[in-house]
């Protein structure tokens, strides 16, 4: 099991030990960039996918799936989706083509799920077509049922090998991160069909859930897979300060809430900064930026960007770039601040332009590109 020093774990590090932690890097204010608003009136839209076709799917946290075609938002929403718990910071979240959707038209869902005085996150899937979801059924509901209303994480990726990996947030119990015995504050990985995929660290017994990948996270809302490595990178919200950017690794514990660099809002400090045996972030906001949506840049639309993180900021209203040299951070640079709007997601289309979502009552599905 490998733990990094900050800002970064490096083959060197594990020989000589970790070296003194430095501060985050300062970020830069971007050029300004080219917007196109491609929709608008969107009712806190939270996640979007991109069908062969050129079909973008949209999920509304109040329950809603929306289709958008041919340069039009689509009036009416995709029947067929499930029941959600639309309160605090629950409802629909993430929305994910199967790696084969043209041959299977399987189409998942995150959300938030009723259960016994609460809710819990869950996910299922059913089979899209004609601007239908026919069929959806629940493959894993997660253990991690709360009435708090708070930190449901939600985010869901596919990796290589058709292994699917799911975020849940510590549920505003922040101790439950440390419990392995439930879901709560941990990165499952799964198979296909919701069950504990082979290979995981607790798959063959021991002291915790088959079904996690790690633990230890607050609320991740941001997934995706590094373009070299092909392993999962998350971004997740710290309180107030320590939102981090993450390298997910199997049986590794991310800390939260025995280190962080984040306080308590009241003032105090949370635990330590650093344990031994408890893995440090690869980068960390102070003050909070409140990452949500997460994306490696690709492909030659943005070469200067190539390789580069992106996360959208709810909290600090841009879009925000940082980039790594292997696992450290070199340089952040932050754009669209004078827009003064929450960034919930931010991807990649099969056309290689970047898109993005911002979190509303009117919120906006937004093409960007630099000059």
């Amino acid at each position: 099991m490998l733990f990094r020093c900050f800002p970064a774990f490096t083959f060197f590090a594990l020989l000589s030990g970790c070296a003194d932690a430095t501060s985050p890097i300062t970020p830069e204010s971007g050029a300004p960039l080219t917007v196109t608003v491609l929709a608008q009136g969107l009712e806190h839209p939270w996640s979007l996918a991109f069908l062969p076709g050129g079909e973008f799917l949209i999920t509304e946290r109040g329950g809603t799936l929306r289709r958008f075609h041919d340069g039009v938002l689509m009036k009416e929403p995709v029947p067929g989706v499930p029941a959600v718990v639309a309160r605090g910071q629950g409802g629909l979240f993430d929305v994910l083509p199967h790696p084969r959707f043209e041959d299977n038209r399987r189409l998942y869902l995150s959300y938030a799920k009723a259960c016994d005085g609460g809710a819990t996150t869950a996910v299922g899937h059913g089979e899209y077509r004609d601007g239908k979801l026919h069929g959806f059924r629940d493959v894993l509901v997660a253990d991690a049922c709360s009435d708090t209303g708070q930190h449901f994480g939600g985010r869901l990726l596919f990796d290589d090998d058709g292994h699917l990996f799911l975020t849940i947030g510590d549920r505003g119990q922040r101790q439950r991160a440390q419990d392995t015995g439930d879901h709560a504050g941990s990165v499952l990985r799964l198979d296909q069909d919701g069950a504990a995929a082979s290979g995981n660290p607790f798959a063959n017994g021991g002291n915790g859930r088959a079904e996690i990948w790690s633990w230890g996270h607050r609320n991740p809302q941001g997934l995706a897979l590094h373009p070299d490595t092909r392993q999962p990178w998350l971004n997740e919200h710290g309180p107030r300060g320590g939102d981090e950017i993450n390298a997910v690794q199997p049986g590794v514990n991310y800390g939260w809430p025995e280190i962080t660099y984040g306080r308590e809002y009241y003032g105090p400090a949370i635990g330590e900064t650093r344990r031994e045996g408890l893995a440090q972030p690869l980068h960390y906001w102070v003050p909070s930026i409140a990452p949500s949506g997460f994306a490696f840049v690709s492909g030659d639309r943005y070469p200067q960007w190539r390789g580069d993180a992106l996360s959208g900021a709810l909290k600090l209203t841009h879009l925000n770039r940082v980039r790594f040299e292997g696992e450290t951070p070199k340089q952040e640079v932050r754009y669209l601040q004078q827009r003064e709007q929450r960034i919930r997601d931010v991807r990649q289309g099969p056309e290689g332009y970047l898109y993005v979502l911002t979190d509303s009552n009117d919120g906006q599905l937004l093409r960007v590109e630099t000059d």
